[in-house]
């Protein structure tokens, strides 16, 4: 066998299957499981779950993937493992496990929109992190791709509420530990700001796009699919929709009539940019990329290609139009990959023009009948200038990447960006066709001439993409006489030929056949000069040219045509008759030619005035007058300058150097020069500052002009108060910093030159220049206010240059007396903002200079703050100061920090304490406050704490810090998901905290200096810092958790041990603090971190032990922890594990405490119990079961009371109150209430706390009577008329004899009538009652193995309740069986339950003792008010006998005793007690006979009082019992009982026997009574019927008299309702009292075989018979022996319950009678007195589960035998409801006296039970294999 080797390469692998390890030593498996493997063996490894290190296995090598790991200490037993990827691909791994989680999560809360949305991200995740894995990416697409990720993952987290991810700004995870506090306090603003953003977008926009200048559009041309038939020229150009113009040049594609590139080399290479795009262009309303399509061939497509016909004639064909205004401004997403498709449209005749079918495509809104043609594109955005993106996209844009500019200059011209172009539109043209029949087809021949008539070669491009040309030939639109082209082509001449040249268009007619074509010459021609005669260059705009006509077979020459004017405008000016426009062979016709040009120069300028300051030196008296000029183009408009602006500046130097008249053009020059400066700062031309930056650092070279600059400057400040200066001293202040850039460089330059010659005279002159500043600075006149705001504003951008040619330190000194001048009062804002910009500046990075600047900083921010001015900007200065402190380029900052700390941090404190908590500073408050106190070392807080002048001082110091980290920790200002700054913050609070504690230690702790409330702060701060919800990791992933504590421990335990230490320091001071930090401590204990619960809760025994030896008891800490555990367990505090470690640590303790042994074990006990029920309570409180929280609810309450604490006891009576209003449990709601009222006296004595629910009652008496009010209303609501009866007598006699309140005793009299009309007309129906056993150890411990009687709801039965209860315990099994369980049940870890319906027994009511009562009265105690509840289940003793089954069939019968009456405060109560007997079969047959009696007496009494009733059910009961032919009747008992043998093996029943025919004699008077019932009221058509009964009673009561004696007759008084007499007896005990019996039927597997189940009589004489079929008997009939006295008696007394029997002389349930089909429903109800017809009352449902399911009850009933149920009373209040049946499918026939001739009644189907979704209800899950090693033969009974 191999052995087990440690692994060294294979270290990390990640699961591919599932696998399910069967074993202890083998590991689970899960999809995706990341392992950290430790040994192989055999094709098996050996490791752990990175997840779970503590659980180590095995797994098989083909169930894993292996990935390359980084393995940090390896083979120790710290070996950790990490994998090789990049931290983006890590941080989507850990993301996407993370999502995966909460993903499932949403399925399972069906929150499919989340749902569907998560699933779409981790697609998207997973496919980036292929891409990114994959190693492919291009350098700038793997950059943007990172950067997409991470704002994916960001959003992500945010919308599933996890932890924000702080970022720099290349994207990586920011460390806290590396990065200041203001750093971090910025990235989280900044990560929350980025993802609102991204949410609030709909598309994709690039986040470099607003701070690039320039930017470009890449295009791939991928296809071209046109049948064009010849060669073609593809022009594609960006064109403004909304202006009609294009805004680029034109890519070139020359096209072959074989579908592709002429030039073989560009195949597949079809690409191009359009560069140069600026803001303005990203704005624009609309902008397109269109193609126009030139053919280039014959004149028609439709000519035959041969040499008749003229080729190479360019016509128009077609345009292709794609709208890309959302791909150029970011909203729709770019990718290379994606093709786009922009169909054709081709011209519809010879008249189209390209210009028109542009306009029309444009403006076109549905789909163009393209037929397939057009061309499919691919696009990207890219930024940045074509440098930048050749360097940054080389894979995209090479050398043989075509570019086209913008026609224009970009918004930014760079120094050396020389360009010389102007572009030239051919816009239309009018000629004559003078000879000709028909319009010319004009051709246009454009090309750029010298002054001698030679062509400049190759400088007219007509694109990119194809080489340049000598001339240019236009598109030929046939037989048009105002041809209109709208081409635009390219010359860029260079600069040296600029001047001489001149642009020349010959015009030609052109004819298709290639004959005439030859003979067709040039028939005019037209010219315009590039130059202008003052030395500016052709004005931009449209231009019309004078057109000549040519004669034939002549020459044009230069010099003809050159002097001749080449604006037609000219030639009407300046001459008076256009026929005199001739010289040569040239003379002006008719025709007119039009064009436009557009210069882009940066040489050339077409205005005059700049012209002449560039040329200064050509004409100096002019100066003056140019730079005046100058300065008004500035203002008006200065694209000419800024384009122009190397050529200007260095024309203003020059002039500043050379001329000698200082005082004349120095402040000329200075105003000039400040202009330019004014014009580059400009939001127009900002983009031009890096422009002059370069033309300072590069070209400028006037090594004298610093001189000149700074006495100009120091002129204006000087004299800031004349008004005159203001305007240039403002313009001047704006552009200080550049001034200053020149004068440094002017300086830097002459050292150079010089070798640093005159350097204390620059010094000095700077010196002084600054001194003017700061006097400047302490003027108060308004007039000066704009020059001192700007000096604030721009004095801080000197500061970098200043300081390379000056002593920072001097400059410190000069800038804090440029602070320290200004007045108080005055420019607060701008003055903050300055020192803000100073702090920014190279200067702070000095230590020395901090030295000087930071005490004048600290003052003037802390008076600022103090007077809450400016708190934005105070704030921000702040925490800029902060951020400069903790870089690493700044040196020491101890004595920065010792500063800071003395000057602000109080103040700071302060203003947390007393800001707004949602202020919108708070946030920054508090980040500069923790930055402070991190960057505070230990000698730091000793110098603080050193420096307070006195013990109350510092007092109140430290009270302050404990509030505001008290206040923090409590109410964090930071959003939920700032965890990473919440963290960081607790960090640091707790290192101060530590320090603080010291100084407690010191100063605070001895007699004499003792400060209890600076303790008591002390103590709640530890508590809250430690019970803080950011802080309990247990409620964190295991990741985050791990995160946490391998960067800050667990701050808990640290805190902890903290409060731990100091609380046994206190010594005798102590008992000041009990029991007032009882509760913060056991809040603190109940924290599930075993070592600190260990440590912490000895706490309590030392509280106990210091109350005890102070007050001789522990009353106070004992009240105080049960108070506050109520309140913090149902918080969700506490555990199992907490309960116990309290029990096991305190009871130590006491055992080993000589006093506080007895005291304190008992105490523990106590708190053991409640922390018991507790934890059930919390478990279930939001579990949807009711009925659960119910229980746990009164547990509690039952145990406050139990201790005497009313106030809990109170406070649970109410959560049970809400929760049975929640059920509609009216009536255990009222007596719930009821408990709180018998509390309460009728007193005025005034109430110690107001009640919330009750909040104007103020005495006993007023809340009393609001709580039996609302009692009274929910007894009303449960129809509980009786019980609220009594609170309405008891309210009554208080109204009458205590307050005289007659006009609320009438109203409660009103209401306590109406509840006694109530009980007498309106029907209740009778709930039943159940038993449930809970078996199983699955069970919550109060239910585990406890048996409880339930109050079923209304009309609830059986079936239905155990479906309801099933449904709240879906994994329990019900068990078969109403035998006691075994312990296999009660011991197995599953659920079991056990349901079966027992039967109330009627308790004894005194009042009722001998008088006749309404059943109605009587009804309502057979089912309420009861405590005892019975159950019988039939046993057979001896072999079974088939003739007579009731000789040997027993009863076994269980009384059950509840703990309370129900119903109560629940529904159901625990059974207290069980009594378990026999009823022998001769006590049974006395039962059922008595019943049988009774039933049959009531029935008869039902159709006496009411005449309208039909005698069906009557027929059916009398011909059961007279003709029993099925069943045998009475006989059956004869049989069995009255046989010798049976008489002489039974002596002891010699009563019973005698009881027995006693009913069966007693029940001839009722049954003569009822024929002659029958006789009266029978229809014609049961006369037969009639006839039969009477001929069989007349044999049956001869032979019952003659042997059992005759009985006197039924008494025949009726009575308008039923009534019951009842009486109590005392009689002799019996051997066996006989109780309650009912009986019922179930399948074959239920709970009654039905083998074993008794038969019953069917007639009063002979023995019972058994039945055919299953059938239920009526729960109502039961009895119990008594005297022979009545004719009947009925007892519901059990054997276990004491006292007299009750004895009822009449029915207690009225049966309903029958009525044909036929007959309607009629009820009598009384009008006036008179018995009179009632409408037919709504039907009621009250239908039974007769499902014979295995949990049916042997105590369920059957339904009557009758075809048609009997009739409803009308539901009415004045209605005689005394007729009703209660249960009308019990009240069917009783056996005995079943008719079983009669044809069945035709019942419903049954219903089914409930079925579980995805079972199959026709199939039983198959139970689990039991293991193997319990015993086989073991199974229930």
């Amino acid at each position: 066998m191999t052995r087990w080797v440690p692994t060294t390469t294979r270290k990390y692998a990640v699961a591919i299957y599932n696998y399910h390890g069967n074993g202890e030593t083998k590991l689970d498996l899960t999809v995706g499981d990341t392992l950290h493997i430790l040994e192989e063996n055999d094709g098996w490894f050996r490791g752990f779950k990175l997840r779970n290190k503590s659980v180590k296995g095995i797994f098989p090598t083909s169930y894993v993937h292996i990935k390359q790991a980084m393995v940090e200490n390896a083979g120790k037993y710290n070996e950790t493992v990490a994998p090789k990827e990049p931290k983006v691909v890590q941080e989507m791994t850990t993301v996407l496990r993370e999502w995966g989680v909460i993903w499932k999560q949403l399925y399972v809360r069906h929150s499919m929109d989340l749902f569907d949305t998560v699933r779409k991200m981790m697609y998207e995740m997973i496919d980036w992190r292929r891409q990114i894995m994959s190693g492919t990416l291009p350098v700038d697409e793997l950059k943007e791709l990172q950067q997409l990720v991470t704002s994916k993952i960001d959003f992500g987290n945010r919308l599933l509420g996890l932890d924000l991810v702080v970022r720099d700004e290349q994207g990586g995870i920011l460390d806290p530990e590396t990065t200041g506090t203001i750093s971090l306090y910025r990235a989280h603003e900044t990560a929350t700001e980025r993802i609102q953003r991204e949410k609030s977008m709909q598309g994709v926009q690039r986040s470099s796009q607003t701070q690039a200048t320039s930017h470009n559009l890449y295009v791939v041309v991928k296809n071209f699919v046109c049948r064009v038939g010849e060669d073609a020229d593809v022009f594609m150009a960006l064109y403004d929709a909304k202006e009609n113009r294009f805004i680029s040049e034109n890519y070139v594609v020359s096209w072959s009539p074989q579908g592709m590139p002429k030039d073989i080399e560009m195949l597949n290479n079809l690409r191009a940019i359009f560069t140069d795009l600026g803001q303005y262009d990203l704005r624009r309303e609309k902008i397109c990329l269109l193609c126009q399509i030139i053919r280039v061939g014959r004149m028609d497509l439709k000519e035959a290609d041969n040499k008749k016909f003229t080729n190479g004639l360019r016509r128009p064909f077609g345009v292709a139009v794609m709208d890309i205004t959302d791909v150029v401004n970011g909203k729709m997403e770019s990718d290379i990959e994606k093709q786009h498709f922009i169909p054709f449209q081709q011209v519809s005749g010879d008249n189209d023009f390209l210009e028109g079918v542009i306009k029309k495509v444009v403006s076109a809104r549905g789909e163009l009948n393209h037929k397939g043609q057009g061309l499919w594109v691919s696009m990207k955005m890219l930024d940045g200038d074509i440098k930048q993106v050749r360097k940054e996209y080389p894979h995209l844009v090479d050398g043989r990447t075509a570019v086209a500019r913008k026609m224009g200059f970009p918004e930014v011209i760079m120094p050396g960006d020389v360009r010389n172009d102007m572009y030239v539109t051919l816009v239309s043209g009018e000629f004559d066709r003078g000879t000709k029949a028909r319009n010319k087809n004009v051709e246009v021949t454009m090309c750029v001439c010298k002054d001698d008539g030679s062509v400049v070669q190759n400088v007219i491009f007509t694109g990119a993409g194809v080489p340049p040309v000598s001339e240019y030939k236009s598109v030929i639109y046939y037989q048009q006489k105002q041809p209109r082209w709208m081409e635009t082509i390219k010359v860029a001449i260079p600069i040296e030929d600029f001047y001489g040249s001149h642009l020349k268009f010959a015009f030609r007619h052109r004819s298709s056949m290639e004959e005439k074509d030859r003979k067709e010459k040039i028939f005019a021609i037209a010219y315009v000069q590039l130059m202008m005669q003052e030395g500016t260059t052709l004005r931009d705009g449209k231009h019309d040219l004078a057109v000549y006509k040519c004669e034939r077979n002549k020459p044009d020459e230069a010099k003809v045509y050159l002097s001749l004017p080449a604006l037609d405008r000219q030639g009407v000016t300046n001459n008076n008759s256009k026929s005199t426009l001739h010289a040569g062979n040239l003379t002006l016709s008719k025709d007119s030619f039009q064009i436009q040009t557009l210069g882009c120069s940066t040489k050339l300028t077409q205005n005059v005035d700049l012209l002449g300051l560039l040329k200064w030196r050509a004409n100096p008296g002019n100066l003056k007058n140019s730079l005046l000029s100058l300065m008004k183009v500035c203002e008006v408009s200065g694209e000419e300058v800024v384009k122009f602006l190397q050529d200007v500046l260095d024309a203003l130097f020059n002039i500043l150097m050379e001329n000698q008249d200082s005082d004349l053009y120095d402040n000329l020059v200075f105003d000039a020069l400040i202009g330019v400066i004014g014009l580059i700062a400009d939001r127009k031309f900002h983009q031009f500052h890096p422009v002059l930056d370069t033309y300072i650092r590069e070209h400028f070279s006037a090594t004298l002009a610093y001189n000149k600059l700074m006495v100009v400057l120091k002129y204006y400040i000087d004299n800031a108060n004349e008004r005159d200066n203001h305007e240039s001293l403002l313009k001047a202040m704006k552009s200080l910093q550049y001034i200053f850039k020149f004068i440094v460089r002017s300086r830097v330059l002459y050292s150079q030159l010089y070798e640093g010659k005159g350097k204390q005279q620059f010094e000095a002159a700077v010196r002084h220049l600054f001194q003017s500043l700061n006097g400047m600075m302490t003027y108060t006149s308004d007039s000066t206010v704009g020059v001192q705001g700007a000096a604030l504003r721009y004095v801080p951008t000197v500061i970098p240059d200043v300081i390379t040619v000056f002593d920072p330190k001097e400059l410190s000194l000069l800038l804090k007396d440029f602070i320290n001048n200004i007045p108080p009062d005055r420019l607060v804002k701008q003055k903050v903002q300055c020192m803000n910009n100073i702090v920014h500046s190279d200067l702070f990075r000095l230590s020395e200079c901090r030295g000087i600047l930071l005490p004048m900083m600290m003052a003037q921010l802390k008076k600022l703050i103090e007077r809450k001015e400016e708190m934005p900007d105070c704030v921000k200065m702040l925490s800029d100061v902060l951020d400069r402190l903790n870089r690493k380029d700044v040196g020491p900052i101890h004595g920065d920090m010792e500063i800071v700390m003395k000057e602000i941090l109080r103040t700071v404190i302060q203003t947390v304490i007393f800001m707004d908590r949602d202020a919108p500073l708070i946030g920054s408050f508090v980040a500069c406050m923790t930055g402070i106190l991190r960057q505070m070392n230990e000698f730091h807080y000793q110098a603080y704490i050193d420096a307070f002048p006195s013990r109350s001082d510092l007092l109140d110091f430290l009270m302050e810090i404990f509030m505001v980290f008290r206040d923090l920790v409590s109410k964090n200002v930071y959003p939920r998901d700032w965890v990473v700054m919440t963290m960081h913050q607790n960090h640091v609070v707790l290192t101060a905290i530590k320090y603080f504690t010291q100084t407690l230690h010191k100063s605070f702790l001895d007699e004499n200096n003792f400060e209890y409330q600076l303790w008591n702060n002390f103590f709640h701060l530890a508590v809250s810092f430690l019970t803080q919800e950011s802080l309990q990791l247990e409620n964190f992933s295991h990741a985050k958790r791990m995160k946490i504590i391998n960067k800050y421990q667990d701050m808990r335990r640290v805190i902890g041990f903290e409060i731990l230490s100091m609380w046994f320091n206190l010594g005798q001071h102590k008992i000041k603090f009990i029991p007032e930090m009882v509760g913060p401590m056991l809040e603190m204990t109940l924290i599930p971190e075993t070592k600190l619960r260990e440590h912490t809760i000895p706490i309590f025994f030392d509280m106990m032990q210091c109350e005890f030896a102070t007050r001789g008891n522990f009353n106070q800490v004992e009240n105080e922890i049960i108070t506050q555990l109520d309140h913090l367990v149902e918080g969700g505090r506490g555990d199992d594990q907490y309960k116990e470690l309290f029990y096991r640590i305190i009871s130590d303790h006491c055992q080993k405490h000589r006093y506080l042994r007895q005291r304190g074990l008992y105490f523990v006990d106590l708190v053991n119990r409640l922390l018991e029920r507790l934890l059930d309570y919390r478990t279930i409180m939001n579990d949807e079961n009711r009925e659960n929280r119910m229980s746990c609810t009164v547990n509690l309450l039952n145990f406050y009371k139990e201790i005497n604490r009313q106030e809990m006891y109170i406070r649970y009576l109410y959560k049970l109150c809400d929760l049975h209003l929640e059920c509609d449990n009216y009536t255990e709601a009222a007596y719930t209430l009821l408990l709180h009222a018998t509390l309460l006296k009728w007193t005025d004595e005034p109430l110690i706390t107001t009640h919330d629910k009750y909040p104007e009652a103020q005495t006993h008496r007023q809340l009393k009577e609001m709580l039996y009010y609302d009692i009274i209303e929910y007894f009303d609501k449960g129809k509980m008329w009786e019980e609220g009866i009594r609170l309405c007598k008891e309210l009554a006699s208080q109204y009458e004899n205590e307050t005289f309140d007659f006009l609320n005793l009438s109203l409660i009299l009103q209401k306590q009538a109406m509840f006694y009309d109530n009980i007498m007309k309106t029907m209740r129906p009778d709930p039943e009652y159940f038993r449930v056993g809970y078996f199983g150890q699955g069970y919550p411990s109060f239910l585990r193995n406890k048996v409880f009687i339930y109050r079923g709801k209304e009309y609830e039965r059986l079936g239905d309740f155990t479906s309801r209860l099933l449904s709240q315990f879906p994994h329990a099994q019900p068990i078969n069986k109403v035998t006691a369980p075994g312990p296999e049940i009660l011991e197995s870890p599953s659920q079991h339950l056990q349901i079966f319906k027992v039967d109330p027994i009627l308790e004894e009511r005194r009042e009722f003792r001998g008088k006749p009562v309404a059943d109605q009265i009587l009804n309502f105690y057979k089912v309420n008010e009861v405590q005892k509840f019975t159950f019988s289940r039939p046993i057979r003793k001896g072999d079974r006998d088939s003739d007579n089954e009731f000789a040997n069939m027993f009863l076994e019968r269980t009384n059950y005793v509840t703990a309370y009456k129900l119903p109560g405060i629940l529904r159901w109560f625990e059974v207290t007690s069980t009594n378990t007997f026999e009823v022998s079969p001769l006590e049974n047959a006395c039962e059922i006979m008595e019943n049988s009696n009774t039933e049959l007496r009531h029935l008869i009494e039902q159709q006496r009082a009411d005449p309208t009733l039909t005698v069906n059910t009557l027929s059916l009961r009398l011909n059961g019992i007279i003709d029993a032919a099925v069943m045998g009747g009475t006989a059956n008992y004869e049989k069995a009982f009255f046989t010798e043998e049976y008489m002489a093996s039974h002596p002891e029943d010699h009563a019973r026997i005698e009881r027995l025919k006693d009913l069966i004699a007693c029940q001839i008077p009722l049954l003569e009574a009822g024929l002659k019932v029958h006789a009266q009221k029978a229809p014609d058509s049961l006369r037969k019927l009639q006839e039969k009964m009477d001929s069989l009673f007349v044999d049956m009561k001869t032979r019952v008299e003659s042997e059992y004696g005759k009985k006197p007759p039924m008494d025949e008084t009726t009575r308008s309702r039923p009534m019951s007499l009842v009486w109590i007896t005392r009689n002799k005990p019996v051997d066996r009292p006989v109780s309650t019996i009912s009986t019922s039927s179930t399948s074959s597997d239920g709970l009654i075989n039905s083998k074993d189940r008794p038969s019953t009589p069917e007639t009063g004489l002979g023995p019972p018979q058994l039945p055919q079929k299953s059938v239920r008997h009526s729960s109502q009939q039961q009895g119990k022996s008594s005297p022979v006295k009545t004719w009947v008696s009925k007892t519901r007394e059990a054997a276990a319950v004491d006292g007299p029997v009750v004895e009822l002389k009449e029915t207690l349930k009225p049966a309903r009678p029958m009525r044909p089909v036929s007959q309607p429903r009629i009820s009598l109800t009384k009008q006036n007195g008179v018995p009179g017809p009632a409408t037919p009352p709504p039907k009621v449902n009250r239908d039974v589960n007769r499902s014979a399911s295995p949990a049916a009850s042997v105590s369920s009933t059957s339904s009557s035998s009758s075809d048609v149920p009997p009739p409803l009373p009308e539901k009415k209040a004045y209605a005689d409801y005394g007729n009703i049946a209660e249960d009308e499918d019990e009240q069917g026939l009783p056996p005995p006296l079943r008719v079983s001739s009669l044809p069945k009644s035709k019942s419903k189907p049954v219903p089914p039970l409930p079925i579980k979704e995805g079972v199959d209800p026709s199939q039983t899950p198959p139970l689990p294999k039991k293991p193997s090693r319990h015993p086989s033969g073991q199974q229930q009974q």
